[in-house]
């Protein structure tokens, strides 16, 4: 929809839900086939999970598999995808080789003529030991970033961010403070953690900030064993479902309308109100007072 002014006031999203594998050419061609799907549902916007290019654990397969972004083959057909059709094409992260033994797992924006507008290094490395004898050490073979990034988008200012970022609340005030409308959390959050936490925290980040949240997933059992959730889920400034995929591979679609958030920002205004609070020391137990003219 567009308004007497010319700007597009409403648009359509599509979340690529997909399950990647150790070869990303595998990846790269199942990514081709959903963006398309995404294109003929109407998405003017598409993102794509955590971990696009490669779902691997293993340091020697990983790093067989990557390059620097300039020679990323997968980057560069996803370039091509944006721009043929003429899509904003989100890849939520890639890994990308950045030193001999380190990678990002990095995000990049594309624009419908294939032009990078924005990368964005996941601050929040995934260093966690779960029940069962689920862990995992990100840190281990990816860099953090430093940076937060917003980029602007036709319809608004989007703020990004990766998967266990999500537990960093102040990040997302963070960018909402810096004009962000929307957030993207694209993820590969494991099965445990997601049925745990998933819903709820995606629901507190649109709440908090008074945002809309666009978060594309992982779905199901991997070649290496892992095991993600899914449920790629599109949330309304108010915290509002507004789509949400189950456990397979495929695309899920919502109708955003920017308004919302003026709307919900104006009832709960709590990005107006400052942080007025310091943290301070105990004070030490007060001293027994006498009472006047008594004994001392």
């Amino acid at each position: 929809m567009t308004t007497a002014t010319g700007q597009t006031s409403t648009f359509r999203i599509g979340l690529v839900q997909m399950r990647a594998a150790r070869v990303p050419a595998v990846n790269v061609d199942a990514v081709a086939k959903l963006v398309a799907a995404a294109k003929a549902g109407g998405a003017d916007y598409v993102q794509t999970p955590e971990m696009t290019n490669i779902m691997e654990m293993r340091r020697d397969i990983l790093f067989a598999a990557l390059a620097e972004e300039a020679q990323d083959q997968s980057l560069a057909a996803f370039r091509d995808l944006a721009r043929a059709h003429a899509v904003w094409l989100h890849i939520g992260s890639m890994a990308v080789r950045v030193s001999p033994d380190r990678a990002a797992n990095r995000s990049f924006l594309i624009d419908p003529q294939g032009e990078i507008v924005a990368r964005y290094d996941k601050i929040h490395m995934f260093d966690v030991d779960l029940a069962d004898g689920e862990s995992y050490r990100e840190s281990r073979s990816y860099r953090a970033g430093e940076r937060a990034v917003v980029a602007d988008l036709p319809w608004g200012r989007l703020g990004l961010s990766i998967c266990y970022d999500l537990r960093f609340p102040s990040l997302y005030r963070a960018l909402a403070e810096a004009g962000a409308a929307f957030l993207s959390i694209p993820s590969a959050f494991t099965r445990q953690t997601g049925e745990a936490h998933w819903q709820v925290l995606m629901r507190a980040r649109a709440i908090e900030t008074g945002s809309f949240v666009f978060a594309a997933a992982q779905a199901g059992l991997h070649e290496n064993g892992r095991e993600t959730y899914g449920h790629s889920i599109v949330i309304d400034p108010w915290g509002r479902v507004l789509a949400e995929g189950d456990a397979e591979p495929g695309v899920v679609f919502a109708d955003i309308d920017p308004a919302a958030i003026t709307a919900a920002r104006s009832r709960i205004p709590s990005l107006e109100h400052g942080r007025r609070f310091e943290i301070i020391e105990p004070i030490a137990e007060p001293t027994r007072l006498t009472a006047i003219g008594g004994p001392a």
